[in-house]
């Protein structure tokens, strides 16, 4: 059950007024079709034999669910970690802090339109959120009726379920982390709305265009979402176009993914022999090496690697095959919207770029001054990295290296082939006029957390790519420079590649392709900042609603990350990636109180941001010369409260040195 798009980033509105919700929208797609039948009752899937080219209408599904009546969902407040994070107002960490931590909060993010054509009576909604809240699914045999309420499930869609079918639709979500239920009763045809610029439909392309093989990754992903990926994908793809569609299943265990999914294949291939390809894993290797995997066994000219939980919407193939016939060096992403979770609708997503944060992370940007200035809505858009799906020129994608196969399970490749591609003579762009819808869990069911994995594959990147720039992957992931403790494998091949395609410096990349990038050359040291009168606590961001810091038990996640510049500042909680975002935090002395402050505000207001500070002594404001200290309050929850007073003789001590702390 892969999520490889962005987790925690919405995609941002832009440096201008949004562009406009497009006049007529609600009339460029038409319901699903519907039939009676008895309500709630398990359908099965309908046959796919009506796939093969000529592709008549797919019949309604013999027992579909009622239309539900639909409430328009409020104002949601999405989900943010304590700094950016998908996560448009990008956040990491859908549901808070992902890594835990007193730092964890809330913040509005920005309304982003929705459609439900096809769905359930007209309604417009607006839900922000590219990663849903990572919610814990709950646990069905402790108390039914508490699980019904609490469920995300619930909020929005199925209030005239019965309870038996409640119960099985909550089943199902907590083993996809979406609406498998639903899923099943809706047409695998289904219309979705046209939600290009209107000026997309005013393009011509070339004749003659390249073949694409389009690949589809999943493990245990629920056969109705891959019927309809598929089903989608004939359909939207003009056939002298679309050469195979191959499946790779990275060993899933769901049963209906064996012989029902073979049936189906089996029943299109008996009308176009080998149109369909099976590639079936013997055991799971991860994300990485499934896409590689697809590509091995793809034939066209064009592979598109994408998961196997989305919708293609009308037009997408032809702008994409002629940037790639245009140049094959263009790796090129579609823009993405959003299919709910919950109830299915389609959501649209502003146009963006897609970046990185210091981490490493996946991120959706703003598009550069240059693209708004053309006032071009359908100009591709210059993109730092890659989301996660994307179609390349077959050979091209060997020539440079396909993917980091040295890299475990899922995370950092994209980024890592976005600043390879950059490097080495290539380019990334996401287009306006190919749209391609992508559920977002609500969760990630029966799998572990990621995070290891994505610090992992991070530093492989940082070692490979980033030259002195690696500090900084290192910085944000709070890990020693030396001797970090973690195994990030060969990396020879790799570094050879780099040598062989004789690639620009990551300095270079950040200056002509990502300059939105903050640049951290200036800090002396990091990590996690302790006091000697209570060494367990450590210095954190506090509540991210708030601007008090705090004293919290040492966790060294990203609340009590601690960065000390040769300006002497103190920057608290999460580096902010690009200038675009809310601005660092500094430690700042307000009215005698330890206050965290944005730090250009308080340079530009001269407010007391500088400290002198040595490592193992005190740590006092240069201008008030009070002293950060700690002070026994027993009305706090850990004894002690942050103060600033006459120095004690109290010291404090940061885990990673870079260079001599002078005072």
């Amino acid at each position: 059950m892969y999520q490889p798009l962005c987790p925690g980033s919405s995609p941002p509105r832009g440096p201008a007024a949004p562009l406009p919700l497009e006049p007529g929208a609600a009339s460029r797609a038409s319901p699903a079709p519907s039939a009676p039948g008895a309500p709630g009752l398990a359908a099965p899937l309908p046959s796919l034999a009506s796939l093969a080219a000529p592709f008549p209408p797919l019949p309604s599904f013999p027992a579909p669910l009622p239309r539900l009546p639909w409430l328009s969902p409020p104002w949601l407040a999405g989900p943010r970690r304590a700094g950016p994070g998908p996560g448009p107002g990008p956040r990491r960490g859908a549901g808070g802090d992902a890594r835990g931590g007193a730092g964890a909060g809330h913040a509005s993010l920005p309304a982003v339109r929705t459609a439900n054509f096809g769905l359930f009576p007209s309604a417009r909604s607006r839900h922000s959120s590219c990663q849903p809240s990572l919610e814990a699914p709950p646990k069905l045999e402790e108390n039914p009726a508490e699980a019904f309420t609490d469920s995300s499930l619930f909020a929005h869609w199925g209030q005239e379920l019965s309870p038996e079918q409640r119960r099985l639709a909550l089943k199902q979500f907590q083993y996809y982390g979406y609406n498998a239920y639903l899923s099943d009763r809706l047409p695998l045809d289904r219309a979705l709305p046209d939600l290009r610029p209107s000026a997309c439909r005013n393009l011509t392309f070339p004749e003659s265009l390249p073949e694409v093989s389009i690949v589809f990754i999943f493990v245990n992903e629920a056969l109705s979402v891959i019927l309809r990926s598929i089903r989608s994908a004939m359909d939207r793809t003009p056939a002298h176009l679309l050469k195979e569609i191959i499946l790779v299943d990275d060993n899933s265990n769901n049963e209906e993914l064996k012989e029902k999914l073979q049936q189906h294949v089996d029943e299109v291939n008996a009308h176009r022999p080998g149109f369909i390809k099976v590639v079936r894993h013997s055991r799971q290797e991860g994300l990485i090496r499934s896409r590689v995997s697809g590509w091995r066994a793809a034939s066209a000219p064009v592979v598109a690697l994408f998961d196997a939980h989305v919708e293609f919407n009308v037009g997408w193939a032809e702008p994409v095959l002629t940037r790639i016939k245009e140049n094959r060096k263009r790796v090129i992403s579609p823009s993405f919207d959003n299919i709910k979770y919950d109830n299915f609708e389609i959501e649209e997503y502003p146009l963006s770029a897609q970046g990185f944060d210091w981490e490493l992370w996946c991120r959706y940007l703003n598009p550069p001054k240059s693209w708004w200035k053309l006032e071009n809505t359908t100009a591709p858009i210059r993109s730092p990295a890659l989301i996660g799906c994307f179609i390349v020129d077959r050979e091209y994608f060997q020539e440079i290296g396909l993917l980091d196969e040295g890299m475990e399970v899922y995370g950092g490749e994209n980024v890592e082939l976005g600043i390879r591609v950059w490097q080495c003579g290539g380019s990334v762009e996401v287009l306006p006029c190919s749209r391609i819808a992508h559920i977002e869990r609500a969760h990630k069911p029966y799998t572990e957390d990621l995070t290891a994995h994505v610090r992992r594959n991070a530093l492989r990147v940082a070692e490979v790519w980033m030259d002195e720039f690696k500090s900084h992957v290192y910085m944000a992931w709070n890990i020693p420079q030396e001797d970090s403790g973690i195994d990030i494998g060969d990396i020879s091949e790799r570094k050879a590649l780099r040598k062989k395609l004789q690639c620009k410096t990551f300095r270079w990349y950040l200056v002509s392709v990502y300059p939105e990038m903050r640049m951290y050359s200036d800090t002396v040291a990091y990590g996690v900042l302790q006091n000697s009168l209570k060494s367990d606590l450590c210095l954190d961001q506090g509540p991210d609603t708030e601007n008090i810091p705090i004293m919290y038990i040492c966790h060294g996640m990203t609340p009590q990350n601690v960065y000390y510049t040769s300006s002497q500042q103190l920057h608290v909680g999460v580096l902010s990636p690009t200038i675009d975002d809310d601005d660092n935090r500094c430690l700042v002395d307000v009215n005698s109180r330890p206050r965290l402050i944005e730090c250009n505000y308080a340079k530009a207001k001269r407010m007391k941001l500088y400290w002198q500070f040595t490592q193992g002594g005190p740590i006092q404001n240069r201008k008030s010369k009070r002293c950060l200290e700690l002070q026994e309050n027993n009305e706090n929850e850990f004894g002690f409260q942050l103060v600033l007073q006459k120095c004690s003789g109290q010291r404090w001590s940061i885990t990673n040195v870079l260079r001599s702390l002078s005072s």
